[in-house]
């Protein structure tokens, strides 16, 4: 099992799983953090930031499709080759969004163009989290399979705040004209040679123990999703209730408050980006502290209500915070946010995957997860942007806010914990004898 695997050969497990996840949520903060300027260039007109935001959630149209079908050959082939072909179409298709023409340019072949990249971007992305996941969770130590899952989160906000870090240098060294002609295409450029990496990295590696243990099953393993339907599917609302809060934290931070603040509030580019560095980075330095109390006290489900319920407790002040338009109070926000998600973020990935037994585990992470972040993740900024124009309350993304944590809440409460437990291929073989 994981436990004889030397720690070089986990390390690289962990470092080829990361790289694509990286490139995912790096173009997702990208897109979410030049919205402004991607709607200059594609969007012309009055409702330019809506139909930039619609571009950004129709790539989530296929991302379920995605993931059904990573899913299913991931778990009869292997997750390691399933997830070499999502990087290359993750990394491709970014790569081909900062070369794009704009409007003005060739027309409206350039939002087309624009919606086609993103919709091949959330196809591709649709296997990558339940492959990677599966692939952190089952090359971990039993001792340390909440710390190992936890990189699936630390990396998604390490690669928002390196894009972050890249946003808040452009607007410093450009005029806002050239950042918004040309300079935010730079770095959607750079996915192609760390796609390249991640490719590399993870060819050069073997199945995971766990999957090479289930390697030979019976012949139903052949529909792993109709097995997940079949006998999983409480486990799959409950995954998909556990992360609508946290997904639709990410896309606030990462997609609406950008350009919500840059836009509507009119804060200044670089103190926006420069509030947002401060607030991820408070998530990533308690992110990794709280994984490893969780694989110490070995009690995962704590972590994972306490923070859908402090979100429906301080929404409404973190909101109150973002809209007084101060550069330290928006800051102060960002480090809030930051600082509720975290407990949950830490376990949250360990505990889904150990919500399906591993000849099912990559289609029912990816069947689960793709629902949830495309109904509740990509519509975000979207939904977020149509409450507060119809209404005219700047306050309803807190209300909304609310509403799906405490959905959250509930599914946390109802989750068993399976820290004490054997691992499952463990307890497979157990049973088998």
């Amino acid at each position: 099992m994981s436990n004889s695997v030397p720690l070089p050969v986990r390390r690289k497990a962990v470092l080829a799983a990361s790289i694509g996840n990286f490139i995912e949520w790096f173009e997702f903060g990208l897109y979410g953090f030049f919205a402004a300027a991607i709607a200059a260039n594609f969007f012309p007109g009055s409702h330019s930031l809506i139909s930039t935001f619609a571009a950004f959630g129709v790539s989530f149209v296929l991302r379920p499709l995605g993931a059904l079908i990573f899913g299913h050959y991931g778990d009869r082939m292997g997750r390691r080759t399933t997830l070499s072909i999502s990087i290359i179409g993750m990394s491709v298709a970014t790569f081909v969004m900062g070369l794009l023409p704009n409007y003005d340019g060739i027309g409206v072949a350039a939002p087309i163009l624009l919606v086609i990249a993103r919709v091949v971007q959330g196809f591709s992305a649709g296997g990558e989290f339940g492959g990677a996941t599966a692939f952190m969770v089952e090359y971990a130590p039993r001792h340390r399979r909440t710390f190992y899952g936890s990189w699936q989160m630390f990396t998604q906000y390490a690669a928002t705040l390196v894009a972050t870090m890249i946003g808040a240098l452009l607007s410093l060294a450009l005029t806002p004209e050239a950042l918004s002609e040309w300079g935010w295409r730079i770095p959607f450029l750079v996915t192609l040679p760390l796609g390249a990496i991640g490719l590399y990295l993870r060819l050069r590696l073997d199945e995971t123990p766990e999957f090479q243990a289930e390697s030979g099953g019976s012949s139903d393993d052949r529909a792993p999703l109709m097995i997940t339907l079949r006998e999983h599917w409480r486990s799959v609302l409950k995954v998909i209730g556990l992360i609508i809060s946290g997904t639709t934290c990410t896309y606030m931070i990462q997609a609406f408050w950008p350009a919500f603040l840059v836009k509507t509030l009119h804060i200044p580019q670089v103190d926006m980006f420069s509030a947002m560095l401060v607030g991820i980075a408070a998530l990533l330095v308690t992110c990794p502290a709280w994984a490893l109390l969780a694989d110490r006290i070995g009690r995962r489900k704590p972590f994972l209500v306490a923070s859908p319920v402090s979100l429906v407790v301080l929404a409404v002040p973190i909101y109150q915070l973002i809209l007084s338009g101060s550069f330290g109070m928006i800051t102060l926000a960002y480090v809030l946010l930051g600082l509720l998600m975290a407990p949950g973020l830490a376990a949250i990935s360990t505990a889904i995957a150990e919500a399906f037994p591993t000849k099912v585990r990559y289609s029912g992470l990816s069947l689960a997860y793709s629902a949830a972040v495309s109904v509740f993740g990509g519509s975000t900024p979207l939904i977020l942007s149509a409450l507060v124009e119809s209404t005219g309350n700047p306050m309803t993304p807190a209300y909304y806010l609310i509403g799906v944590a405490a959905v959250s809440a509930l599914a946390a409460l109802s989750m068993t914990d399976t820290s004490r437990d054997p691992a499952p291929a463990e307890a497979e073989a157990v049973s088998a004898r």
